[in-house]
């Protein structure tokens, strides 16, 4: 069983669904400076978004997991930043295909008295 993911980012740029465990590690630590054993699950997507690949190092070893919608798209952050972090809630939403970042009420507006 996959452990539960403890913090989960999202890649920003889309990558070759071609790429593997090593591919996509040598990803995280080249463009995010980042090592990929520590920790975090790394979620990346293609480029029409409608694939993505999960990558998880945990103590024993690495996972890998990939899903692909059938109609729809991953509604995925705008590319500016390199990587994103979601919480459980947005992660549920995000696999199912339904736009997370529309489920959380706008911020109030500052008022200046």
């Amino acid at each position: 069983m996959m452990p539960p993911l403890a913090s989960l980012q999202l890649v920003v740029e889309p990558v070759d669904m071609r790429l593997g465990i090593e591919g996509l590690s040598a990803k995280i630590h080249a463009n995010l400076q980042r090592s990929p054993v520590e920790g975090a699950a790394y979620a990346f997507r293609n480029q029409r978004s409608n694939r993505l690949k999960v990558l998880l190092w945990d103590r024993s070893g690495v996972w890998l997991a990939q899903r692909r919608l059938h109609h729809g798209r991953f509604v995925w952050p705008q590319v500016g930043d390199t990587v994103f972090t979601l919480d459980a809630a947005q992660w549920q939403w995000l696999v199912s295909g339904v736009d997370w970042q529309r489920l959380a009420p706008p911020p109030l507006p500052e008022y200046v008295y």
